[in-house]
């Protein structure tokens, strides 16, 4: 064989191996690390057992899944959000399988925004199972206005819930973890944390204030190796966020129950939240295509992403006025769908 037939494979087997690779990249749904976790690294029901998680935000939407999915594997569950009847129904709903009985979920009622509460529910959560092995900030809330439109209480309301409630909780359960020398301190934050959007001037600015937050956090720690800090960063999921989110003013969220098919199904987000926990991740992007892509736009090549986003939001204003959710026509959706 030449060599000159040699270099001839050589390059076709890599102009293949680029053409796979961009075809996985075109199907995944969530970053390319999250993906090789998912297929050669820890499972779940390997790392997670036996440990207590306090999950935020518990009474709906990823939360709620997150909980139905984590009481599979046999954890103690601490179960907090506001709506105290609600919490019940999903400890209800959780204790259905055999892996858990009553005494291994708390139901503890909790305002994010009421910060000198975060202290005593603490102590309530050592006190009932003797540690916090993973914290869950999930609890938070969207916002569909526009800026020139919107009362600065929708954003001291935001800031107020999805950030300074979030960092007063850590605080608060990141002495324990120092204590002990471990733990994981696991942040839902979004895909908005990353990039902008119109029409989400203050929630992106509170999940961008996060995601700095937790990045400084986790190198404040290096010296604790078995503390681990992860941000989720989901793109549209299906869930409530829409419908409960903030409008122009404090008392008016949107109130409409959008198109949701365009969005990836809670239960694959959450499995892949999971699989984040067990393999320590310090920040994962889950998201679907074309919504994965732009991530990575925003990462790599912002020049394209600014061009692209100016684009795209004229589209998401258009939707937003004609009572559409903001994102339900942006493009014509190439995906397979996951259970």
């Amino acid at each position: 064989m030449s060599w000159e037939l040699l270099l001839w494979l050589l390059a076709l087997c890599a102009l293949l191996a680029l053409v796979v690779q961009v075809l996985r990249f075109l199907r995944a749904d969530g970053d390319l690390t999250l993906m090789w976790a998912e297929w050669q690294g820890r499972r779940p029901e390997w790392e997670l057992t036996d440990m207590v998680v306090w999950v935020t935000g518990a009474s709906s939407g990823i939360g709620e899944e997150l909980v139905y999915q984590l009481s599979k594997l046999g954890v103690s569950l601490v179960l907090s959000a506001r709506r105290v009847q609600e919490l019940e129904r999903v400890k209800r709903r959780c204790l259905e399988n055999d892996n858990l009985k009553d005494k291994d979920i708390l139901v503890l009622p909790l305002d994010l925004t009421d910060r000198s509460s975060h202290e005593a529910a603490t102590k309530a959560v050592l006190q009932e199972f003797g540690k916090i092995d993973i914290l869950v900030n999930n609890a938070g809330r969207s916002q569909r206005s526009l800026c020139v439109d919107t009362s600065l209480d929708v954003y001291k309301e935001l800031i107020e819930l999805n950030y300074l409630g979030t960092l007063s909780l850590t605080k608060c359960v990141l002495p324990h973890m120092i204590e002990k020398k471990q733990g994981k301190i696991v942040t839902v934050n979004s895909l908005l944390g990353i990039i902008s959007a119109p029409l989400s001037s203050g929630y992106c600015a509170s999940k961008h204030a996060l995601r700095g937050f937790f990045n400084c956090l986790r190198t404040e720690l290096a010296t604790y190796p078995g503390i681990v800090v992860s941000n989720i960063c989901p793109g549209p999921v299906q869930s409530n966020i829409v419908k409960n989110a903030l409008s122009e003013a404090v008392e008016k969220s949107i109130g409409i129950d959008a198109a949701q098919t365009h969005k990836m199904a809670t239960s694959r987000c959450v499995r892949l939240m999971l699989i984040s926990m067990a393999n320590d991740l310090k920040e994962v992007w889950i998201a679907e295509q074309p919504f994965l892509l732009v991530a990575y736009l925003w990462q790599y090549m912002p020049t394209w992403a600014w061009w692209l986003t100016n684009i795209l939001g004229k589209k998401r204003i258009e939707n937003f006025k004609k009572g559409l959710d903001a994102d339900a026509s942006y493009f014509k959706i190439w995906k397979t769908k996951h259970d």
